[in-house]
């Protein structure tokens, strides 16, 4: 039975071809030497107040259709960076998302916060073509890949000095996912094969994210609310996409999730204290 997310991976390989053809993989090489050193995240999202928020620009989903204009992703970009975000992720996959490898060279452009190219990766050659475009760090979604090329692209990522956030949905994934030993963890909330959105999912994974290893949560935020309760399971930081571009007051919002998390953290370290 075909799934969203099989429907979604068809796409991404089709205008894959289109842009391979237009530029060979040895042309897009050479495009390294001219991109600066990609930009280490894991200090900055350590070291997050109550937590680090990875701010999405993010236009429309499968889900829930159009969401947002965004006509210049670089000025959004610059509110999530005054806001405190730790990083930005930019969706570049164009028939469901709307996003474009443009939005990734706009938002390089406008702002020094570390970027995530958001997409479906199926390939090295959209490995390379991150770097190509500026980003520090990839999306690799297990449910996407069997173990042979989930490992060969987490390890290109890190020989071109990116970092990888790995995503899972089950806790058969987040097995496959620790074998590769990640500096990131994503736990998304929504089943890339459905849509549906449970929340437990998150928090019933993400206690068993490893010490060491930074915990994303991703999807079911729509507030203050629920990135406590994240942080409550042991969020490390989250990523939010939809929240954030329709609130029209991105930065201010950014900054209530990190109240949120604070309040949330010194609540649990005075609950402990107190036993």
């Amino acid at each position: 039975m075909t799934t969203v997310l099989d429907g979604i991976i068809s796409g991404v390989r089709d205008d894959l071809g289109r842009r391979r053809a237009a530029l060979p993989l040895p042309e897009l090489e050479a495009r390294l030497s001219e991109v600066a050193p990609a930009i280490d995240p894991m200090p900055g999202i350590r070291s997050a107040e109550g937590v680090a928020v990875i701010a999405e620009v993010k236009r429309s989903s499968p889900s829930k259709g159009a969401l947002a204009e965004i006509p210049e992703p670089g000025v959004l970009a610059r509110s999530y960076a005054a806001g405190g975000a730790s990083a930005i992720s930019v969706l570049t996959e164009e028939r469901r998302f709307s996003g474009s490898l443009a939005d990734l060279d706009e938002v390089r452009a406008a702002v020094r916060t570390p970027l995530l190219r958001k997409d479906f990766m199926v390939d090295a050659y959209q490995v390379t073509e991150a770097r190509a475009h500026g980003a520090d760090l990839i999306l690799l979604i297990v449910a996407a890949l069997d173990d042979a090329l989930l490992h060969d692209l987490h390890a290109q990522a890190r020989e071109l000095g990116m970092t990888a956030l790995v995503e899972v949905h089950d806790a058969a994934e987040l097995d496959r996912a620790l074998a590769l030993d990640p500096a990131l963890l994503g736990v998304n909330a929504r089943n890339l094969k459905t849509l549906e959105v449970d929340p437990s999912t998150v928090t019933d994974l993400l206690p068993r994210v490893p010490a060491g290893v930074v915990g994303v949560a991703e999807s079911g935020v729509s507030g203050p609310d629920d990135v406590a309760a994240y942080v409550r399971a042991g969020a490390g930081a989250v990523l939010v996409g939809e929240a954030l571009v329709k609130d029209g007051a991105p930065e201010s919002a950014i900054r209530a999730f990190i109240d949120a998390a604070a309040t949330a953290r010194a609540f649990a370290r005075t609950a402990a204290a107190g036993e």
